[in-house]
């Protein structure tokens, strides 16, 4: 994949935000920086990084998530803000053979979804 000036200005703004963002996020940080990206731009090289597993995209009701990441991890998100963090989370190998023994599946990856709220 070439790697253009949108593409970089895209990637920058990912890995040094470490969040995960929406595409008009996105196109609103940029500009905010004085670094000029139109909307079209903004979707066009997103979908082509998701696509080449440079990131991973996240589909929400509230719209698609854009997020630094492509690598297998997992997900907290917040139910009050909805901000989504990034977990590395190793499974216990006994859940692991449990799930297997249970689907007849054999585990080759996975990845969690969870929710919550900050413990007061």
């Amino acid at each position: 994949m070439r790697l253009s000036r949108q593409r970089r200005m895209v990637l920058e703004l990912l890995w040094s935000d470490r969040r995960h963002l929406s595409a008009r996020d996105i196109f609103e940080r940029l500009n905010t920086q004085g670094r000029n990206i139109g909307h079209t731009s903004v979707y066009q090289n997103l979908e082509a990084l998701q696509s080449a597993g440079v990131i991973e995209c996240l589909d929400r009701a509230s719209g698609r998530l854009y997020g630094y990441r492509s690598d297998p991890h997992s997900h907290l998100t917040c139910l009050n803000s909805g901000e989504i963090q990034d977990l590395d989370v190793v499974l216990p190998e006994e859940l692991v053979q449990q799930i297997e023994d249970l689907t007849g599946y054999s585990i080759e990856s996975y990845t969690l979804q969870l929710f919550g709220r900050h413990r007061p």
